[in-house]
């Protein structure tokens, strides 16, 4: 940025308070801000008010000294949907905006009868191109929770916000339209050309083309051919403004009819636009006086964005109310009234669990439709087989409240364990069994036209050579074996755990097996206490190395050497700053060495990128990979590599925990989508989190960096590369892997051949079957006794997970706004140490200011955070960093979250801390 722009952004910065709510572009200036910044600007915009977000928001931007960030900034704002912003600072020309203080002045004005004469939900859809996306969402929300007079209040503080120089003529006409009263005192002027009217017009309907952001439809399908223009859509002439091809008509014609249906087709072949249709159909058929209300399914929160922003910009135009609830919103959100008040609500699975749970929603029959998006995770535990188990239940039993129909989308089935066809017919049987469904749909009459839409990419499966000699590897395996003998000298009683045979280092099956050994010896209990504690602690060190070691083997195998090398220096540098006992130092004087061989995984994917983007220098990449530290360690060679400077990498993982700063937050993963899909990364670095459900724009070359699942995983990231002759490889140096991927195939074709034998299948005799399988599944649940939640009210202590020396008693614990837990008293102050927190930020009523550690010598365990809570200095602690022990018998136990915590929770009384 240069000075001159600089001087401008702040001269003109009154423009910018006036319109922009900063917390629309917060996803998109994540490389610029750090998380506690964007934290600080979304609880201004809380406490305070958009402005004054927006002036703290361009304080932050003015004290930037980064590259980059004005044009980033820039991109935001266009990609966000403020088109007049955009142009003003584009061409430091701000005369547009300024004609609108007039129109401004006059809505302030008349904002008390603005708000007693308009029902937005009336003139919104009208109205809709002159507002953000974000607004509209508001706006309905606000409606649908308060009613229209508040919906009205902000639908005016949202226009008051406005940067677009029609919105004073939109609003006239949509009040014209409606027969509005407010028409009459919404007086513009008339001098305002004809020729502006026509653009308007023209503006309007070039933006009706676009009408699903985030498709899942390939790039080359026509989706923008409006049977009639969006100014004739109402209630009673309902045109579908997407033009859907014969094979989608195909997949949805057995939900048409009203039966409950698996349709399992491509990934990349438009089954959310199937959903649309067989929703919008399902709406109109209902006769006057009757509504229907659809509920729409997704697993993950990207997802659950995704889909909800579909349904919204679909179906809001037609006069529909969306909504969408997850568990970021639910807290503050009436989610029975919300549902109520909506006709389709997008929602994460869990949320109707808990308040089909907790008697919020009385049945499943407040709704007329279930849509389960990836339906194949219908099983076990899983949120959509507690959803439907409740279905069941209610179909099978005495009730006569009618069901919803249910609608399943997938792009495989899966085969689960079957070794024949038969197995993988029952499988697929009990997967239909538990959506209640009695067809599967898939296409065979217009295969044809599904073929010339989805390609499926070429498969190619590459053996790498694995390292010759590897010192960095021997060194490292003695490392662990001498840990491990450490360990196991540390106890007798604790030493059997080591026996077990077939342990093979840097896999993910040690992984697995070296947190059980951690677990077990946090709950490890010996009459001396002392000499408990100790081993407790020695333990603790020892396995917490281990896991360390086995993730370097990890990264060495798949990545450059120095990656592995720096990942482990990184983890010795952060065992240094904080408690360095005897133990610590001597695995640290251990640790010593770096090999310098070359690993022929990298290699080989250089050699296919470069070979890739030669041929096409407009090839769009996903490199899957299986963990978070593997992510970053490629990202660092692709950026480091000289001959790959022609690449973009961005990167997307998991959410993770907020204290994990390898995984990402929602923000941070809808702006690297964004960037890929706007092709501003050419390559995308990805874990298991883009392999299912999220929708990325179309990519030709997909590598699977030893990454192979089961035939849903393989199907599932094989439709990842959507173009015309993409490619899909995977790059393994264990045959097992390789050997692994041609079963998937395999079981892929005994899929389909088991689908087909199933559809050839008399409805009757299949749904008899689907019965049974029903019946016996209900008879084994409700044979399985109940466990009833119970408090347990006797009092327990807390020891430290690490060393196990007394924190607290669960008596002097206080839950503060339902997630947050203090112990009161000054005797835990004794128990505790405070250090400043490295990223002190505030959010809602919290202040965080200092992290809280173990007080014990050479302990200094992490037990949770220091804060200000309106008027108190409290700690706050988490659950994980403690074993609880009973009183009266000792046994100690390990809770991974606090509602997993069965003990009785008091409030947090202010009057307490006063005493």
């Amino acid at each position: 940025m240069t000075a001159e722009q600089r001087h401008n952004l702040q001269a003109y910065s009154d423009y910018v308070r006036k319109s922009l709510d900063p917390t629309h572009i917060l996803s998109y200036m994540t490389p610029w801000l750090p998380e506690n910044e964007v934290q600080s600007i979304q609880a201004e915009k809380n406490n305070k008010g958009p402005m004054e977000a927006a002036s703290l928001f361009l304080r932050l931007l003015l004290e930037l000294q980064v590259e980059g960030w004005f044009r980033g900034f820039l991109d935001a704002l266009n990609h966000a949907g403020y088109s007049g912003l955009y142009e003003a600072i584009e061409n430091w020309d701000f005369q547009n905006l300024e004609k609108l203080e007039d129109y401004r002045t006059l809505l302030r004005r008349l904002e008390p009868e603005f708000k007693a004469r308009i029902i937005p939900t009336e003139i919104l859809p009208e109205i809709a191109d002159c507002l953000i996306t974000q607004d509209c969402e508001e706006i309905w929300q606000v409606c649908t929770t308060k009613g229209p007079m508040a919906g009205a209040e902000k639908l005016a503080e949202c226009l008051l916000r406005s940067d677009k120089g029609s919105w004073p003529k939109t609003l006239k006409l949509a009040l014209e339209k409606d027969g509005n009263i407010f028409n009459d005192l919404w007086i513009i002027d008339e001098g305002m050309k004809d020729v502006e009217s026509e653009e308007l017009e023209d503006n309007r309907m070039e933006h009706s083309d676009i009408q699903i952001f985030y498709q899942e439809d390939p790039e080359d399908q026509n989706l923008s051919q409006n049977s009639c223009p969006p100014s004739e859509v109402s209630h009673t002439n309902l045109c579908s403004p997407l033009k859907a091809r014969n094979y989608q008509l195909e997949l949805a014609l057995p939900a048409k009819e009203g039966k409950n249906t698996i349709i399992c087709a491509p990934t990349g072949c438009g089954k959310t636009f199937v959903s649309l249709l067989i929703c919008e159909h399902h709406l109109l058929k209902f006769p006057q006086g009757r509504k229907g209300k659809v509920v729409f399914f997704a697993n993950h929160v990207p997802v659950y964005e995704q889909q909800k922003t579909v349904f919204s910009r679909y179906f809001e135009r037609l006069g529909y109310s969306v909504t969408g609830i997850s568990g970021a919103t639910a807290e503050k959100v009436p989610v029975a009234e919300t549902i109520e008040n909506n006709d389709i609500i997008v929602l994460t699975p869990q949320i109707l669990v808990n308040n089909l749970k907790n008697g919020t929603i009385p049945s499943l029959s407040v709704f007329t439709l279930m849509i389960f998006d990836e339906c194949h995770n219908t099983s076990k535990h899983h949120p959509y087989n507690m959803i439907m188990f409740n279905y069941l239940d209610q179909k099978l039993g005495e009730s006569s409240d009618p069901l919803p129909q249910v609608i399943g989308l997938t792009a495989s089935v899966g085969v689960g364990d079957a070794k024949n066809i038969e197995e993988a017919m029952a499988y697929i049987c009990k997967l239909c069994a538990s959506l209640d469904a009695s067809v599967i749909a898939t296409v065979k009459e217009n295969l044809e036209e599904l073929e010339q839409v989805v390609y499926k990419p070429q498969k190619i499966s590459r053996k790498v050579e694995p390292r010759t000699t590897n010192k960095f590897k021997l060194i490292l395996c003695e490392l662990m074996k001498e840990t491990e003998y450490l360990a196991k000298s540390i106890s007798e009683e604790l030493g059997y755990l080591f026996q077990i045979q077939d342990r093979v280092f840097g896999t993910q099956k040690y992984e697995q097996w070296i947190v059980a050994v951690h677990k077990a010896c946090r709950l490890f209990q010996m009459p001396d206490k002392e000499e408990e504690s100790r081993i407790c602690k020695a333990m603790y060190l020892y396995t917490s190395h281990l896991r360390k070691y086995n993730d370097t083997l990890i990264i060495s195998e798949d990545a450059q050497m120095k990656d592995a090398l720096n990942y482990l220096k990184d983890f010795f540098s952060n065992v240094r700053t904080a408690a360095f006992d005897d133990i610590e130092q001597d695995l640290t004087r251990r640790f010593e060495g770096e090999g310098c061989f070359q690993n022929r995984k990298p290699l080989e994917t250089h050699l296919i990128l470069q070979e890739e983007y030669h041929l096409n220098p407009e090839t769009r990449t996903i490199l899957f990979v299986k963990t978070r530290a593997l992510v970053d360690a490629l990202k660092k060679w692709i950026e480091e590599n000289s001959a790959l400077n022609f690449l973009k990498p961005g990167i997307l993982t998991g959410r993770g925990k907020t204290s994990n700063k390898t995984g990402m937050t929602l923000p941070a993963q809808k702006c690297v989508l964004d960037t890929f899909r706007s092709n501003g990364d050419n390559i995308l670095i990805a874990t298991s989190v883009a392999d299912e459900g999220i929708d990325i724009a179309q990519c030709n070359l997909v590598i699977l960096y030893e990454y192979v699942g089961n035939v849903i995983r393989m199907i599932q990231t094989r439709g990842r590369g959507r173009a015309k002759g993409s490619k899909c490889y995977l790059l393994s140096s264990n045959a097992d892997v390789i050997e692994k991927e041609h079963i998937n195939i395999i079981k892929e074709k005994m899929m389909n051949d088991s689908i087909s034998r199933l559809q050839t299948w008399d409805e009757v005799t299949f749904q008899k079957r689907i019965y049974h399988i029903q019946n016996q599944e209900k008879f084994i649940r409700d044979s399985q006794p109940k466990s009833k939640f119970v408090p347990d009210k006797e009092n327990k202590r807390l020891l430290c997970a690490k060393c196990k020396v007394l924190a607290c008693y669960t008596a002097d614990i206080r839950v503060i706004e339902e997630s947050h837990y203090t112990v009161i008293g000054d005797a835990f102050k004794e128990h505790f140490v405070s250090k400043p927190h490295p990223k002190p930020l505030s959010y809602g009523n919290f202040e965080k200011k200092e992290k809280i550690f173990c007080a014990r010598q050479n302990c200094g365990h992490d037990w949770g955070i220091h804060v200000r809570y309106k008027t108190f200095e409290i700690p706050v602690i988490k659950i994980e960093s403690f074993v609880v022990e009973d009183i009266v018998t000792g046994l100690q136990k390990q809770y991974p979250r606090w509602k997993a915590f069965p003990f009785k929770k008091i409030e947090f009384d202010a009057t307490e801390m006063s005493k």
